[in-house]
């Protein structure tokens, strides 16, 4: 038997993992436990603890580790606050591996405790680039501190040989956000409206915007922007916002969209749909605009077309449907324009066939 942990500390990495997970847990060979940590267990992010026990997970270890605000000093103190709290538990707990997904800080800040103890980490979604996002950093680092690299693209497998100096280490899975998609039967627009209210019938525009945590004195102007075009465009669209993640000035873009909405009859914020209300929000929307991951992989497979906007997500490889532009309200609006005449997308296909999962498993049996 092998011992298995999973760090998770949002809503984010949760819907990608949630393939594995179910892998996992119905896998005899392992044994596995969820480390809950990070705005999981935060009221204002919507408390996606829950998403994970909705889901049948037990959830084992809940780690307190919400940052007090989003300040980079706040940032600072809670990668520094998550650390020693990690510190502690690796102290405690004993994995044989344990699964770390993506480039927040906090997963970073969980990853560097377990190194003195020799830890052994698997990363998911290593390899890629966000040049707009001090993230950036953050991925590469939880890589050079992992034992298996998983990566989703040929692409993105170059660069993660690159950063490691070791090919032995990393491997080409494709994306579990492809199992996700293949594997689960998403909500009809019925369906969707019993649970949400929210109609899809009409014409819909699905919106995350992030905060560029590198060009930190721009955002206010950014999201000025953003908004601005967004009163003009719920002249004709059904405007849903998904709500930002816990980053550098989150809080003030999360400020600014909930004052925006308050006098906005066609716009709609959602703290946390969960990982099928998501996409089934994808699957049936006009197009997607934002600065969002979710943009690059999950918006090929159906596809949608996606307005990308500024440096947030620049390195990321940008297939035929994603169109990316300056934060500017009226480049914004010209390229609406554009892509309301235009056919639909076709299908892109490079970030696996569905079974990532089933390869991880197998990889970590043969490599035992």
């Amino acid at each position: 038997m092998m011992k298995i942990g999973v760090l998770t500390s949002s809503r984010a990495d949760f819907g990608i993992y949630l393939p594995l997970l179910k892998k996992l847990f119905s896998d005899s060979y392992f044994q596995t436990e969820i480390i809950v940590f990070g705005t999981h267990l935060s009221d204002v992010y919507g408390k996606t603890i829950n998403e994970i026990i909705n889901n049948n997970f037990p959830v084992k270890h809940q780690l307190n580790t919400i940052p007090s605000n989003d300040t980079p000093f706040d940032i600072a103190s809670s990668i520094g606050d998550t650390i020693k709290v990690f510190a502690e538990f690796w102290s405690k707990e004993k994995f044989d591996l344990v699964f770390a997904l993506g480039d927040r800080y906090e997963m970073f800040a969980a990853v560097t405790a377990g190194t003195p103890y020799n830890v052994k980490f698997a990363h998911i979604h290593a390899g890629e680039t966000t040049l707009g996002a001090i993230d950036n950093s953050y991925r590469h680092s939880i890589s050079v501190m992992s034992e298996y690299l998983f990566v989703t693209t040929d692409e993105y497998k170059k660069r993660a040989i690159g950063i490691v100096q070791n090919p032995e280490k990393v491997f080409n899975v494709g994306a579990l956000s492809i199992d996700n998609l293949k594997n689960v039967e998403l909500l009809t627009i019925d369906e969707f409206k019993s649970v949400f209210n929210i109609d899809l019938n009409k014409p819909t525009i699905l919106t995350t915007f992030h905060p560029e945590t590198v060009s930190l004195e721009k955002n206010e102007i950014y999201i000025s922007e953003l908004l601005t075009s967004l009163s003009v465009l719920e002249k004709n669209y059904q405007i849903v916002i998904t709500m930002p993640n816990s980053d550098t000035l989150g809080l003030m873009i999360r400020d600014k969209i909930v004052k925006f909405e308050k006098d906005k009859k066609n716009v709609i914020l959602i703290e946390s749909f969960g990982m099928k209300g998501y996409l089934s929000c994808m699957k049936y929307c006009n197009f997607l605009l934002g600065n969002t991951s979710s943009g690059f992989v999950e918006a090929s497979f159906f596809p949608k077309y996606v307005i990308n906007l500024g440096d947030r997500q620049r390195g990321r490889i940008i297939t035929p449907n994603i169109l990316s532009i300056p934060i500017f309200r009226d480049k914004i609006l010209e390229v609406i324009r554009i892509i309301e005449q235009l056919p639909s997308p076709q299908k892109v296909n490079i970030y696996g066939d569905g079974n990532s999962a089933d390869k991880i498993i197998s990889i970590l049996k043969i490599n035992k």
